[in-house]
């Protein structure tokens, strides 16, 4: 995990903050940089393990091509695994 011109993990600091703050009750509720780094890892996890379960279900199709119906049909599992 580490951080490149402003992204961690692939992912913006502001966008990681964005998501995070989603969540939170208290809107003085702070974020360290650790923290923002592991959730960026997360997410990256997270889309890396979408996109491929998208990918086995468009070829368990006959399908070349991953559409967005892929990802929806691989969605329910995925959020349960997670």
């Amino acid at each position: 995990m580490e951080e490149r011109d402003g992204r961690a993990g692939g992912f913006r600091k502001e966008t990681v903050d964005r998501l995070l703050r989603l969540h939170f009750r208290d809107g003085r509720t702070r974020v360290n940089g650790d923290a923002q780094l592991l959730m960026a890892e997360m997410l990256k996890v997270f889309v890396r393990e979408a996109a491929a379960r998208a990918a086995r279900q468009a070829r368990a199709e006959d399908l070349e091509k991953v559409d967005v119906e892929h990802v929806e049909k691989v969605l329910p599992q995925l959020l349960l695994d997670f």
